[in-house]
C-alpha cells in the first residue's frame, strides 16, 4: 500500500523549541517524529511512501534517507511554492498512480491502526475516509459530525465551547480515492478542510469518519510536545525508542536519593538557556523559586544552572528508575535544541 507523508511544515508555534529545525524532525525518544511515522506506516503495511517537502527539504531528506531503516521505500517531491495540504498531495500524483492512498502528517505523534482505516475505506468505497479521535477538550482542532453509519455530515473548525457539538477530532490522517485526488486542482494552493471536503460533500460524495482507538496528538505547541514526551516515556504512546537513546560522553549521571537520576549538560550560556527553558515551560505546573521545578503526580523534574561552570543540572525524582532516566534524557534533548536555536 502507498502513503503520502506531509513533511513540509515549519512548526511556527514550536519555534521556541525547534528554531529553524523542520517540524517533522523534532525528536521524540531519540528519533525524529517523521521517522516514528514511517515505522508506524511500515507496521501496518504501507511500504511505499512519498514525502511532500517544502520547508528546508534537504534537512528532511538527509535525516530520513531512503526509508529502508524504517522499513519503507521512501521517495520525495518538493513544492516550488506552498500548495496547501491537498495541493501537496496532488503534487505527488505521479507517485500515487490510480490507487487509494493514505495521507498522514509527519509531525503528529500516534500509534493508530492505519490498516483498519484502509480496510474500512475500501469496504465502503468512500471518496475520502478520515481517521477521527475522541478528545475531551477539542477546542484546538477541527471536528467532524457523523451519522449512525459514520458518514460525515458537517465539519466545525476550532470551535469555542459554545460551538462544540462532538468530541470527534479530525486527525489529518486520510485515505483518498482516485476520484478525490482528481478533484484537487494542480499547481495552486488547495486545502483539505477548507476546499476539498466541502467540495466533495456538495457533490454528494461519501466522506467516511472512522473513530480509531489508540494515541494521537498534534505536536503543535511546546505544551503538547512535552506531553507527548511524557506519554511516550510512560507507555501511553507506543513508540520504538532509538537504541542509542543514552547519555553522551559529555554528560555525568548519578543515581540514588535525594537527587534521583541526574544529568549534567555543558552549555555556552547557562542563563540564556535557562531563560528559554523558563519561557517554554510557562504553561506547565512549574515554579521558579529554585531553578525550574516541574511537579507531577509520579515525578518531579528539576533544572538549574551549575555554580562553578557553564552547565545545567537536570534531575528527575520518580518511583520508576527507568522512567526517570528517560525523562532526564528528553529534557536534555530539549535543552540542546533550545541552545542550538540561539
Amino acid at each position: 500500500m502507498k502513503a503520502i507523508l506531509l513533511a513540509g511544515g515549519q512548526g511556527t508555534r514550536l519555534k521556541a523549541v525547534t528554531g529553524d529545525l523542520p517540524k517533522p524532525l523534532v525528536p521524540l525518544l531519540g528519533r525524529p517524529l517523521a521517522e516514528h511515522i514511517l515505522r508506524l506506516l511500515s507496521r501496518h503495511g504501507y511500504t511505499e511512501v512519498c514525502a511532500a517537502l517544502c520547508y528546508r527539504p534537504e534537512d528532511v531528506m538527509k535525516a530520513l534517507g531512503d526509508g529502508r531503516g524504517s522499513g519503507v521505500r521512501l521517495e520525495y517531491r518538493r513544492e516550488e511554492k506552498e500548495l496547501g495540504t491537498a495541493g501537496a498531495v496532488k503534487n505527488c500524483a505521479d507517485f500515487i498512480g490510480g490507487e487509494d492512498v493514505l495521507v498522514i502528517s509527519g509531525d503528529a505523534a500516534c500509534d493508530l491502526d492505519l490498516g483498519e482505516l484502509m480496510r474500512r475505506h475500501r469496504e465502503r468505497d468512500a471518496a475520502v475516509t478520515l481517521a477521527l479521535h475522541r478528545d475531551a477538550s477539542p477546542l484546538r482542532f477541527g471536528l467532524a459530525v457523523t451519522d449512525e453509519s459514520d458518514a460525515i455530515r458537517a465539519f466545525v473548525e476550532k470551535p469555542a465551547w459554545s460551538r462544540v457539538v462532538t468530541d470527534l477530532v479530525n486527525t489529518g490522517i486520510y485515505v483518498l480515492s482516485p476520484r478525490a485526488l482528481a478533484a484537487i486542482p494542480a499547481d495552486r494552493p488547495f486545502d483539505f478542510a477548507r476546499d476539498l471536503f466541502p467540495l466533495l460533500l456538495q457533490r454528494g460524495e461519501l466522506l467516511l469518519g472512522v473513530p480509531l482507538e489508540g494515541y494521537w496528538c498534534d505536536v503543535g505547541t511546546p505544551l503538547s510536545y512535552y506531553r507527548c514526551c511524557v506519554d511516550a516515556l510512560e507507555g501511553r504512546l507506543r513508540l520504538e525508542p532509538e537504541e542509542s537513546f543514552q547519555p553522551s560522553p559529555a554528560l555525568r549521571e548519578t543515581d540514588g536519593p535525594p537527587e534521583g537520576f541526574v544529568l549534567e549538560l555543558p552549555c555556552r550560556d547557562r542563563a540564556a538557556l535557562m531563560g528559554r527553558l523558563s519561557r517554554w515551560m510557562l504553561e506547565l505546573p512549574t515554579d521558579y523559586a529554585d531553578g525550574i521545578r516541574l511537579h507531577a503526580p509520579r515525578y518531579e523534574l528539576h533544572i538549574c544552572p551549575e555554580d562553578e561552570k557553564s552547565a545545567l543540572r537536570i534531575a528527575v525524582n520518580a518511583e520508576d528508575a527507568e522512567f526517570a532516566r528517560r525523562l532526564a534524557f528528553s529534557a536534555r534533548d530539549l535543552a540542546e535544541i533550545l541552545e542550538e536555536s540561539f
